[in-house]
């Protein structure tokens, strides 16, 4: 079930967001924010957050400052889909690894899902991406492009 929920929200974000192009990795809409690029890494690199603090003892990794400093370096598009690609595999195998024991089974305590069932990892990547979704729907109208509806292909 959530190597299913996990896919579904893959697709759902890349027919989203694929009118986005190479040429709009430096789109950003305002100093500060994230470019196009550092958006989908960020997607990326937050699925890999949550399956690392799923896994081992202390939980949730919680410097974001250095989280935020490996972002800044992703300048291409191309290769923060790479990553996605990447991630959301792993997050897709890890689930299909999972006994209904070890879904059940608490995080490690912490400020971030702290005891809540080992399963709310993949809501997390569900609600974490569908955010990052529609912020890229956002940048892809201020770059004058029309987002395709995510849940289904229309013509």
């Amino acid at each position: 079930m959530y190597a299913a929920k996990l896919r579904s929200t893959k697709e759902y974000f890349d027919r989203s967001t694929r009118c986005l192009a190479e040429e709009h990795s430096d789109f950003c809409p305002s100093d500060g924010m994230l470019t196009a690029a550092q958006q989908v890494a960020h997607v990326a690199q937050t699925v890999d957050w949550f399956l690392e603090g799923a896994s081992r003892p202390e939980g949730f990794d919680l410097d974001f400052e250095s989280h935020g400093k490996a972002l800044v370096k992703v300048t291409s598009l191309s290769a923060a889909r790479d990553w996605l690609d990447k991630s959301f595999a792993a997050a897709t195998a890890y689930a299909g690894t999972l006994s209904d024991e070890d879904l059940k089974s608490p995080l490690p305590d912490g400020p971030v899902m702290g005891g809540t069932p080992r399963s709310e990892i993949f809501e997390g990547i569900v609600e974490h991406s569908a955010h990052h979704r529609g912020a890229l729907t956002v940048y892809s109208r201020l770059c004058g492009l029309m987002p395709a509806m995510p849940y289904m292909e229309m013509e």
